[in-house]
């Protein structure tokens, strides 16, 4: 017997028709009496089920409210995707002087054939400057352009499989032309055997040419953040394994549907210090926060660039900025908003200076969110899973192409 095809609820003491089945039950109801006809073979669980809804022990099935659910569980609907790669990942991305987007191509994770820093058009990556010059990238990661419409980059400086020790620099190149105008390698003094240089924001109000700050996430626990006199080419670490340039003792979190903790000597995901890197508008603040950690951090860019400042002067001007989430890329808005890469919730999210947070857009295709950056009132992204990696599941890459780059408007 099939299920019931149409359902009406009345009051005691008035009739129904029930059709169920293409069976009809005639029911009459007095208060306290009822007197029951039918036609045709019925079937008794279903009789029992249809009559016990026309006496009211049953709601209508029309009445029956779905299961509440999350309001923030379904996808934002103001993510789309301009580019998709199959062959190579992007990681860092920025927005030049003229408009166009530029994207990093790391090689540290698995070499590949394509442009190491490449400009998107319509969809595709064109080598930037030009093919000639891809050669004297070896691993771009992150990057930024400075007020004066420089393009920096972090090239870590290493190649999947390479056995010699890695030779990290900081690459600048004229946004306008192309042309390379800086190489300043972050050797020993600025960099340690366990770095991993990740990424870089240039504040153009102190120093002849600038201040250059990388952040190193390291793979064992030596974070710090490298200052870098542009003129001059010198570099120093400081916050090194400060409380908020470290990982979150006992950080714990969610990645494809697993409960992960932080373990230094068996990652289980991405992981480790101070990661992404941002300047306030004035480039009076520099703001950062450890990749396994849930708190932002800032110190003033007058103390971080004075190499005269003694370390406990500087840890004592780090200001926790509060709770957030688990962030990887960081951008700045005009109005000095923040906005911030959200991993757990595939999100991205807006604090503004008051410190507010609020969820710019959620997708679940944001798996693992890294660079961002801005462009005409839109948010830009890259999204190359990087929690996937054949390195934190045991030599299996989980990894599910196409890697993406999205934009998301804030208007």
């Amino acid at each position: 017997m099939g299920a019931v095809s149409r359902l009406w609820h009345v009051p005691t003491g008035e009739k129904a028709v029930i059709a169920c089945n293409d069976h009809v039950a005639h029911i009459g109801m007095n208060r306290g009496t009822e007197s029951i006809m039918k036609t045709g073979l019925f079937n008794r669980t279903l009789y029992s089920a249809c009559a016990a809804a026309v006496l009211g022990l049953l709601p209508p099935v029309a009445a029956v409210a779905r299961d509440s659910v999350d309001h923030g569980a379904a996808p934002s609907g103001n993510i789309s995707v301009v580019a998709r790669f199959y062959d190579m990942q992007p990681s860092g991305i920025a927005a030049l002087p003229d408009g166009r987007i530029v994207l990093a191509f790391p090689r540290s994770a698995a070499d590949h054939k394509g442009p190491r820093l490449g400009v998107l058009n319509k969809g595709k990556a064109i080598a930037f400057p030009d093919e000639a010059t891809q050669a004297r990238f070896v691993s771009p990661l992150g990057m930024t352009v400075d007020t004066t419409g420089r393009l920096w980059i972090v090239d870590e400086g290493i190649v999947a499989g390479q056995k010699t020790p890695a030779a990290p620099s900081l690459i600048g190149l004229d946004g306008h032309t192309g042309q390379i105008v800086a190489t300043i390698p972050l050797g020993a003094g600025a960099t340690r055997s366990d770095s991993h240089v990740n990424d870089v924001r240039v504040d153009m109000t102190h120093g002849a040419q600038g201040t250059a700050y990388v952040s190193d996430t390291s793979l064992m626990d030596h974070p710090a953040i490298i200052v870098v006199d542009i003129a001059t080419g010198h570099a120093r670490r400081v916050l090194e394994n400060a409380p908020s340039t470290r990982a979150e003792p006992g950080f714990a979190m969610e990645l494809d549907g697993q409960m992960l903790r932080y373990d230094m000597a068996h990652p289980a995901m991405g992981q480790g210090g101070i990661d992404g890197v941002t300047l306030s508008t004035d480039s009076s603040r520099l703001y950062w926060q450890p990749l396994s950690s849930r708190r932002l951090y800032s110190a003033p860019t007058a103390l971080l660039a004075d190499p005269a400042v003694k370390p406990a002067q500087l840890e004592r001007a780090v200001r926790d900025e509060g709770e957030d989430s688990v962030v990887d890329g960081m951008a700045t808005g005009p109005d000095n908003t923040l906005y911030l890469t959200d991993i757990e919730r595939h999100a991205v999210l807006r604090r503004t200076a008051d410190g507010h947070l609020s969820v710019v857009a959620h997708d679940p295709r944001l798996i693992a969110p890294d660079g961002l950056t801005l462009k005409d009132d839109a948010l830009w992204l890259t999204v190359a899973q990087w929690g996937r990696l054949p390195v934190f599941h045991d030599g299996h890459d989980m990894e599910e192409r196409p890697w993406l780059v999205v934009r998301i408007p804030l208007k």
